[in-house]
C-alpha cells in the first residue's frame, strides 16, 4: 500500500473554516454531477456540518488543493464517544494521489479520536456512492470493506396525491412546541434503536445533528394512536432544490402493522404535492429490519442512486 507522509507534489492541505462553506459546497456538487448526474448538495447542509459544536475544524477537517484549485474535502466526527468514528471524504478523480493522502490523514485522526475515547480500536465508517469518484481498489487495499447499502428512492408527485384519511384511532399533529420537539426526539431514538449503526443522542446533540435552529418544524408530524399514545413520527424537509425530502419516518415497534408507515408516507406525498413540489425522496437501509424498503416500493418509490457504507478497523496502539 502506498502512503503519503506529506502532500503530493503541487498539492497542499489545510483545515476548513466556516468561510469555506461555499467553496466546499461547490466541490461537493462537482462530485455529485460526476456520481449522480446532478448537483445535490445544499449550502445550508455544508454550513451545518462545519459549525457542528462536536467538530473541531482545526483537527477534524481537511481541504485538499492542487495549486489554487480545491479538489478534495474531508470531515470527521465522533457520535459514539467510543470506537465508532464517522468520516466524509470527497475528491475529484484527477488527483488520486491527493485523495489517498487525505485518507492517510483522516485514518490517523480517527485512531487518535478512538484512543482519546479509551477504545481499543477505531471502527471508521464512510458513505460512498456505488459508482464513486474514489478509487475503490485503492480503498480496498487500505483495508476498507463494504458493510451496508442504502438506497436513495424517489417518486414523482402530482395533484392526484391528496392528503390521506387517517386510519381509525389515529390523529396527526404538527410539531409546534418545545415539548413536541422533545417527543419527536424520544420517538426517533426508540424507533431507530435497533437499526444498523444507530448511535444514541441526547436531545441537545440531536438538535445540533439536524440543524434544529434552522429547521422548519411545521414539516414534522407526530402520530397519536388511541390506546397507545404517541407512536410514530414523520420528519421532512423542503429546503432541497432537487426534491422534497423525508428525513425520518419512525414507528414504535408496538405500533407496527397498523398502517402507520403507509399513512405517514402518503401524508408526505399529499402535503408536498399541495405545495407544488413535483418529486420527493428518502434514504433507506436495504437490510432494514422493519422491511421499510418494501413499504416504500409498494408506494411507487423507485431507485434514484445507491450508497455503500465502507468500514475500516484500525487498532489503537498500546500506550507505553
Amino acid at each position: 500500500m502506498t502512503t503519503y507522509a506529506s502532500p503530493p507534489s503541487g498539492m497542499t492541505v489545510r483545515p476548513a473554516t466556516l468561510d469555506d462553506a461555499a467553496a466546499v459546497c461547490a466541490l461537493l456538487n462537482e462530485v455529485d454531477v460526476l456520481e449522480v448526474g446532478r448537483a445535490d448538495t445544499e449550502l445550508a447542509d455544508v454550513q451545518a456540518d462545519l459549525r457542528h459544536p462536536e467538530v473541531d475544524l482545526e483537527r477534524d477537517s481537511w481541504l485538499l488543493y492542487s495549486g489554487d484549485r480545491l479538489v478534495g474535502y474531508g470531515l470527521l466526527w465522533d457520535d459514539s464517544g467510543g470506537e465508532r468514528i464517522d468520516m466524509d471524504h470527497y475528491a475529484l478523480p484527477d488527483r488520486p494521489d491527493g485523495a489517498l493522502h487525505l485518507f492517510d490523514l483522516m485514518e490517523a485522526r480517527a485512531v487518535d479520536v478512538a484512543a482519546a475515547n479509551s477504545a481499543a480500536r477505531a471502527v471508521v465508517h464512510l458513505h460512498l456512492n456505488t459508482a464513486p469518484t474514489t478509487d475503490l481498489k485503492a480503498l480496498q487495499a487500505r483495508g476498507w470493506r463494504t458493510v451496508r447499502r442504502y438506497n436513495v428512492l424517489a417518486r414523482p408527485l402530482s395533484p392526484a396525491d391528496a392528503l390521506p384519511t387517517p386510519p381509525p384511532g389515529v390523529t396527526l399533529r404538527p410539531c409546534d412546541s418545545e415539548p413536541d420537539r422533545r417527543r419527536v426526539h424520544a420517538l426517533l431514538q426508540e424507533s431507530f434503536a435497533d437499526h444498523f449503526d444507530f448511535q444514541p443522542r441526547t436531545y441537545e446533540q440531536w438538535l445540533d445533528d439536524i440543524d434544529g435552529k434552522n429547521a422548519d418544524w411545521s414539516l414534522v408530524w407526530i402520530a397519536h394512536v388511541d390506546g397507545l399514545g404517541d407512536a410514530a413520527v414523520l420528519r421532512t424537509r423542503n429546503d432541497r432544490s432537487a426534491m422534497a425530502w423525508i428525513a425520518h419516518l419512525g414507528v414504535l415497534r408496538q405500533a407496527r402493522g397498523r398502517g402507520l408507515g403507509s399513512h405517514l408516507l402518503r401524508h408526505a406525498f399529499g402535503h408536498y404535492a399541495t405545495l407544488g413540489r413535483d418529486r420527493i425522496g428518502l434514504g433507506v437501509d436495504t437490510d432494514n429490519s422493519s422491511n421499510a424498503l418494501a413499504l416504500y416500493e409498494r408506494h411507487g418509490m423507485t431507485l434514484d442512486f445507491a450508497v455503500d457504507t465502507w468500514e475500516l478497523i484500525r487498532p489503537v496502539p498500546a500506550r507505553m
